[in-house]
């Protein structure tokens, strides 16, 4: 059995305490309390393990089946709650060089999986920076000669670029979880990082989830490897096996959220956080606003240049990476 201790958005525990117990087999959430407000809550197991939601809170046994490992769920219900314990704001986080930097345990998972894809050597592994696992793969073919036909844009034809691209996605996850051991002793969290990924946890009303150019189950596994994944809602991200631009990808991301929350996030309450001009073009392209950190290989001045509503050096100023999400999400703060 696991006990559940919720906490709400509002930040801090709840009182009195509403705790659950998961029986295995039946997935029934006992929730105790009298006095428990109505709204939307979360709860994260004691051991930094998965998300669950109590759906509806009652002060009763009630059924929530199907949690499982890694699943994030919130209840959402009629509520004379005040409007910021509720859910409101999409704070959405590119991984490499803006959280984690683990590139050498990707470079060697690249050349494992496109030799296993093409059986020929990866020579020339195209600019990563910013590009999404399937356009890199295509680019890869093209400057690697391992393919007679390469879609424009990284879009697959009819030639069978497509079931390529869905062998190397397979036998990148492959290569990649195969080296998740090397992933903390050969990579790092940037600075400030963690600190800021908790912060905004602790904001009222603030889901996160990811924005990158990493395959999903990689990037799950680059951030477990920094103790990062419980903190975010990987079912309503965008991922680099997909092979729309990430503008696009955005605002599927939006779309998702909405679905799974009934909150409409527009751009004046949702926030992308990455390190490049692309991460930048993306969240304008997307209906975004943008914090941009200058941790990859885009300077301060090329981030203000592309547009970015906050530029900030890298994520050690925690305050400032919050009062840059207030700012730009709830405008009475200024």
């Amino acid at each position: 059995m696991r006990s559940y201790l919720a906490r709400s958005d509002r930040g801090g525990h709840l009182s009195p305490a509403v705790r659950g117990r998961r029986h295995a087999g039946e997935g029934v959430l006992q929730v105790r309390g009298t006095s428990v407000a109505t709204g939307v809550y979360r709860a994260r197991t004691a051991d930094c393990g998965s998300f669950i939601a109590i759906s509806p809170v009652l002060t009763r046994s009630v059924s929530d089946d199907a949690i499982t490992p890694g699943m994030t769920r919130y209840a959402r219900f009629a509520s004379n709650a005040p409007p910021e314990e509720l859910i409101h704001c999409l704070v959405l986080w590119n991984i490499d060089l803006t959280l984690v930097d683990v590139t050498r345990v990707t470079r060697d998972a690249y050349v494992d999986a496109f030799r296993r894809v093409t059986g020929r050597p990866l020579v020339q592994l195209p600019q990563m920076a910013g590009q999404s696992e399937s356009e890199i793969f295509f680019e890869a073919l093209a400057r690697n000669d391992a393919a007679p036909t390469v879609p424009a844009a990284a879009v697959p034809t009819d030639d069978g670029s497509d079931e390529l691209l869905a062998r190397f996605v397979s036998e990148l996850a492959t290569a990649f979880g195969a080296r998740r051991e090397s992933l903390a002793e050969r990579g790092r969290v940037l600075p400030g990082a963690r600190e800021a990924v908790l912060a905004v946890a602790d904001l009222p009303g603030v889901v996160q989830s990811v924005l990158t150019g990493t395959i999903r189950p990689n990037a799950a596994e680059k951030l477990c490897a920094f103790g990062l994944e419980p903190f975010f809602d990987f079912e309503i991200g965008g991922y680099g096996s997909e092979i729309y631009p990430k503008g696009a990808q955005l605002m599927m991301s939006r779309s998702r959220a909405t679905e799974k929350y009934g909150v409409a996030f527009g751009e004046a309450s949702t926030v992308y956080i990455g390190d490049s001009t692309r991460d930048v073009e993306a969240a304008r392209l997307g209906g975004a606003r943008s914090v941009a950190v200058a941790t990859g290989r885009s300077t301060e001045a090329d981030l203000h240049a592309a547009g970015a509503d906050i530029v900030l050096p890298d994520l050690t100023d925690v305050t400032a990476v919050i009062r840059g999400i207030q700012l730009l999400t709830m405008p009475s703060a200024g």
